[in-house]
């Protein structure tokens, strides 16, 4: 039975490396939110775009929104569909982080919004790679000495650990869909643990 597993996390995480791995691993379909379509990808880059300084916070989740309805249409539903386990860097469950427990929209509105948007298909298996906020911040800050940061790795501190809080408050209010990884370990350690937790659940467990 072909799944569609998320990893979510906070920036800094370490989620788009183990995404590749996990997908690897299952001979999974690989793609990502925001941007996993030719549609995606434009509205990406206002999302990200530094200088896009005055975009309202419920524009930015009806953009975020937008990407994810094309997502799941074009790329998710067609694999699931196609007999394909699809595992996706973010999904839905960011926007509620980023866009609700972070910018301060209300969650349960944003939860409508998007089930509407993907027609009611959410992931199946959420993992949540998670670390203490120090070791986020510390990576964030040595992220930004290699690379200038994007319009949401500039929102400061205080956002990034709302966020964080956020993703932490949803994996603990349903057990049953998330999974929680602490990724403060080297990578192969974390990939062998996320790959163990999702193929035993997967296997029923």
């Amino acid at each position: 039975m072909p799944a569609y597993v998320a990893l979510e996390g906070p920036e800094g995480c370490g989620k788009s490396t183990q995404a590749a791995r996990l997908a690897e691993s299952l001979g999974a379909v690989l793609t990502r939110e925001t941007g996993g379509t030719d549609v995606g990808r434009r509205l990406r880059d206002i999302l990200h775009d530094v200088d896009v300084a005055d975009l309202d916070d419920r524009a930015e989740a009806l953009i975020a929104a937008a990407d994810r309805a094309q997502h799941v249409a074009r790329v998710v539903a067609p694999a699931l569909e196609g007999g394909q386990t699809v595992v996706s860097d973010r999904s839905v469950y960011s926007t509620l982080a980023y866009q609700g427990y972070g910018r301060g929209l209300d969650v349960a509105e944003l939860q409508r919004l998007n089930d509407w948007a993907v027609g009611g298909r959410w992931p199946s298996i959420v993992v949540l790679l998670d670390a203490p906020d120090e070791v986020l911040a510390d990576r964030m800050r040595r992220r930004h000495v290699e690379s200038l940061p994007d319009r949401f790795e500039r929102a400061g501190e205080p956002f990034h650990r709302r966020v964080a809080e956020g993703f932490r408050t949803m994996a603990a209010s349903d057990p049953e869909r998330w999974i929680v990884i602490e990724s403060d370990a080297a990578p192969d350690d974390v990939a062998e643990r996320v790959l163990a937790a999702v193929t035993a659940r997967l296997d029923g467990g």
